[in-house]
């Protein structure tokens, strides 16, 4: 991304956009001096569910909202079986698809896909699904940096598999006047309010529930006059309109058209929380402690967590400087 920007390329890159906090910082910063207009592919911030959701989280009809839940079960995913060490398919460059990585020889298991599951590359479900999900519940909640950390959790469902990453996990950040929970696993379908992935908002009065398939209000009751009540209107189960990653393509192209950053659903400073903070739940788990976040020196007060922030860059390439 480094690289396009400086060269007068717009850019519409992946998530989680980055492997590292550093890199994600980095990312920005390039954006910030190049100018260029830069969408991050979290595309749940064009649909249109999860914009009325915020709008309805923001309306303050929850009431004090003291939880928010993110959690994604992937009852597809099966065991990664172990294999042997290969050659690269014919055609690939295995060298540049390493890139900065640690040198390996090729494995099936880490290339197309599968990725996803090796600390080299990638940083597991924590990563991949909670960009998604935590993007969308900061924003409602209006906070980008955590006071706290702590993450709980390992290879449980299938511990001889070939992947790294775990299986399952548990993450709770705790914000100003709330807590959010993120949690993960793989194998299981049976997730938070009977569905698969989604975010749930839970204040005094009501619970507002959003994924994929759309959103619902669940009230809570109170006693009047010895007869129970909700505490607000129920909203019934309100699905999306149209294709979100349509409406987040087309918002790039015509934010590129306009030469104008700030049309962007999801720019690079946007797609840079959701995935800093994703990277924080994952640094404490591998720290096993529960680390603090110093906002105003934008590192943990743990030194062992800030070693985790920082970029690691192999086979002669060098992290950019901008």
């Amino acid at each position: 991304m480094v690289d396009a920007v400086s060269a007068g390329k717009h850019v519409y890159v992946e998530k989680p956009i980055a492997n590292t906090i550093e890199e994600c910082q980095i990312m920005v910063k390039a954006q910030e001096r190049y100018g260029k207009v830069v969408q991050v592919g979290q595309w749940q911030r064009s649909g249109s569910q999860y914009d009325q959701a915020i709008q309805y989280v923001k309306s303050g009809q929850l009431g004090q909202i003291r939880l928010v839940k993110c959690w994604a079960y992937q009852g597809w995913m099966k065991p990664v079986p172990v294999l042997p060490d290969g050659t690269p398919p014919a055609g690939v460059d295995y060298d540049m698809w390493l890139g900065p990585a640690p040198k390996r020889p090729f494995n099936a298991n880490r290339f197309h896909f599968n990725f996803r599951w090796f600390w080299d590359y990638a940083g597991g479900l924590m990563t991949d699904w909670g960009v998604h999900e935590i993007d969308i519940a900061l924003y409602a909640m209006g906070v980008s940096a955590p006071k706290s950390v702590m993450a709980s959790g390992g290879k449980f469902a299938y511990p001889d598999d070939a992947s790294e990453t775990p299986d399952t996990l548990q993450t709770v950040y705790e914000y100003e006047g709330f807590n959010m929970l993120w949690e993960h696993a793989t194998g299981i379908d049976g997730g938070n309010y009977g569905t698969t992935e989604g975010i749930a908002f839970i204040g005094n009065n009501a619970t507002l529930v959003v994924n994929r398939g759309g959103w619902k209000v669940i009230p809570e009751t109170e006693t009047v006059d010895g007869a129970r009540r909700n505490k607000v209107e129920e909203v019934a189960h309100i699905k999306p309109e149209g294709n979100a990653l349509d409406h987040h393509a087309t918002n790039f192209v015509e934010s590129v058209m306009a030469n104008d950053p700030s049309k962007l659903k999801c720019a690079i400073q946007t797609g840079s929380v959701a995935a800093i903070n994703a990277q924080m739940g994952n640094i404490a788990y591998k720290t096993g402690k529960k680390v603090y976040w110093d906002a105003t020196k934008n590192q943990f007060t743990d030194s062992e967590a800030n070693q985790l922030m920082r970029a690691h860059y192999h086979n002669g390439w060098q992290v950019p400087k901008v």
